[in-house]
C-alpha cells in the first residue's frame, strides 16, 4: 500500500477550500447577472457540475475554476474537461430544465485581483 506524503494531502485540502470560495464567488457574481442558483457541486456517473444557474427559460451548468494567477486562466479550462462537463450537464437536463428551455454550459474564470470572467457557452460539441 502506498502512502500518500502529508504535504500532499494539505495541498489537496488548500487546491479544494480555494475551489469552493471560487464557486461561492461565482454564484455571486452570477446572481448580480440575474440568475438564479437552482444547484451547486451536483454530481453523476458522468461527472461533476459546479453550478446550475437559470436565467428565464436559458439553464446554464456552470463549470468554475480559480487560479492563482490571471494568467493561468489562459490554461484553466480544455476541450476534455468541457466534454465532461457537458455529458454530466445532458444526465441532468430532466431534473432542472423543461420543454422549451434553452441549455448551456458556461464557464466563470476566477482569479485574485481580477473581476470574474463568465464564458458563455463554451461547448458546442
Amino acid at each position: 500500500m502506498r502512502s500518500v506524503p502529508p504535504n500532499a494531502v494539505r495541498d489537496r485540502r488548500v487546491a479544494e477550500a480555494a475551489g469552493r470560495r471560487g464557486e461561492r464567488l461565482a454564484a455571486w457574481w452570477l446572481r448580480l447577472k440575474g440568475w438564479t442558483i437552482l444547484d451547486r457541486r451536483v454530481r453523476t456517473p458522468a461527472g461533476e457540475v459546479d453550478l446550475v444557474a437559470r436565467r428565464g427559460t436559458l439553464v446554464a451548468f456552470v463549470e468554475v475554476k480559480t487560479r492563482k494567477t490571471a494568467a493561468d486562466l489562459d490554461f484553466a479550462i480544455d476541450a476534455r474537461r468541457l466534454a465532461r462537463v457537458a455529458a454530466a450537464a445532458e444526465v441532468l437536463m430532466p431534473r432542472y430544465a423543461g420543454p422549451g428551455d434553452d441549455i448551456r454550459v458556461d464557464v466563470v474564470l476566477l482569479a485574485p485581483g481580477t473581476r470574474p470572467r463568465h464564458i458563455e457557452n463554451a461547448w458546442c460539441g
